[in-house]
């Protein structure tokens, strides 16, 4: 990592963490589903259960496949019964468009990818709340976590609000329609610059998410990695009625599993290992690196990676055969927790 490029991603860690952050992520894709049969749809495609959702609320949740292996993470907002917009990764948008489309089969629903007509802004840090009601004469105050309102004006621009964010501070999702973004982005901007509030880029919304261990498919959940194996057994409801990959999920849960995804913290180095190296323990492979990144708060490289059971205890010393060099770490923790 380049020394600037350091500097930066502190600078706006330590304003997310301290005031806040403003985050551009236009590419995150928005999927509408309506129609008579919609809750019955997705309740067969998600892992968790959507009957306890509220109008105007959301939920974290994944999609699998019939093997039980992640499809796609994702958030869901119900905004009735009929109407739901899901907000999936932003790699996955064509893949989780088509699964979508191809799983419609008899449903009465109308399926709509709405990626290139809403934009999607994130505000997080203590001071989101106070920004955020100097640009907007609608009530925010009391809104819990995944609650959602909607046409909140912002700037002369229309939007969605949710609180929540995606690092592991407090904040908020907003979207409106790309001809409004830029007049929504400069008012929180404007009305930020005297709370310290700076423009985040996605490495260090990275880095917060990862202290805060929060996984994302497409970067830790890659392959054939099974929520039970990546310890989000809180998104998966095994009770609730058939869902797409709920057999094998079943079985997998009964039997156990053989490898986790963990996370984990490199030794007084400030190496940032390579995606796939090789986790050696008593030089034998036992695993492999799935992400990584600088971490501004505890100054070392931490990350997720894929390793045998056996090997996956907090405080487990284990070594990473990069290009680099054989880099020392230590497993930091086994359980994730959340997923967007």
């Amino acid at each position: 990592m380049q020394a600037k490029e350091a500097v930066r991603i502190e600078q706006e860690y330590k304003a997310v963490k301290k005031s806040a952050g403003l985050i551009d992520l236009p590419r995150i894709g928005k999927i509408q589903v309506k129609g008579k049969d919609a809750y019955r749809y997705i309740q067969n495609l998600v892992t968790v259960d959507i009957s306890m959702l509220c109008d105007n609320q959301g939920t974290h949740t994944l999609m699998c496949y019939p093997d039980g292996s992640v499809m796609d993470s994702l958030v869901l907002y119900r905004f009735s019964e009929d109407s739901y917009l899901i907000i999936i990764t932003s790699g996955n948008v064509e893949k989780t468009f088509k699964w979508l489309i191809n799983r419609k089969r008899y449903h009465d629903i109308s399926i709509n990818n709405l990626t290139e007509k809403l934009y999607h802004i994130g505000l997080h840090g203590p001071k989101s709340t106070a920004i955020l009601r100097k640009v907007t004469a609608d009530n925010i105050n009391g809104m819990g976590y995944m609650n959602v309102k909607k046409d909140v004006m912002i700037g002369g621009g229309k939007c969605i609000v949710v609180k929540m964010g995606y690092s592991g501070e407090d904040g908020y999702e907003i979207y409106t329609v790309w001809d409004s973004s830029q007049k929504v982005i400069d008012s929180i901007m404007n009305a930020g610059m005297l709370e310290g509030i700076l423009p985040v880029g996605i490495e260090t919304r990275n880095a917060l998410r990862y202290e805060a261990k929060l996984p994302l498919y497409g970067d830790e959940l890659i392959g054939d990695i099974t929520p039970i194996e990546a310890g989000l057994e809180a998104l998966i409801r095994l009770d609730k009625e058939d869902f797409v990959g709920k057999d094998a999920l079943v079985k997998q849960h009964d039997k156990g599993i053989k490898r986790a995804v963990v996370t984990f913290q490199l030794n007084n180095k400030k190496e940032v290992p390579d995606r796939g190296a090789a986790i050696l323990a008593n030089d034998k492979k036992v695993g492999v690196v799935t992400l990584s990144h600088f971490s501004p708060k505890a100054k070392k490289s931490i990350g997720f990676a894929l390793v045998d059971l056996k090997y996956s205890d907090n405080g487990t010393k284990l070594y990473i055969n990069n290009a680099d060099g054989v880099l020392e770490a230590k497993i930091t923790t086994k359980k994730l927790k959340k997923c967007i």
